[in-house]
């Protein structure tokens, strides 16, 4: 019961990086490359802890922005 709810608060904060990472891209629809990675490694984790289909959405967008080095 602890490891599930250890499990749940991780990927809620997992989540929330990553959508921070989003929003604060959105408008301009590019990301530094150093951002980029990050989300790519947090959304790698989110899904290993089977996170929800709401952030593929995300993913999806964000793997459409130009990325800047």
């Amino acid at each position: 019961m602890c490891v599930r709810k250890i499990a749940n608060g991780t990927k809620c904060q997992l989540r929330s990086e990553m959508l921070k990472i989003y929003y604060h891209n959105k408008d301009i629809q590019q990301i530094r490359q150093y951002e980029y990675e990050n989300f790519i490694m947090l959304y790698e984790a989110y899904k290993a802890l089977k996170g929800n289909s709401f952030i593929d959405k995300i993913y999806e967008e964000v793997s459409s922005w130009q990325v800047n080095t």
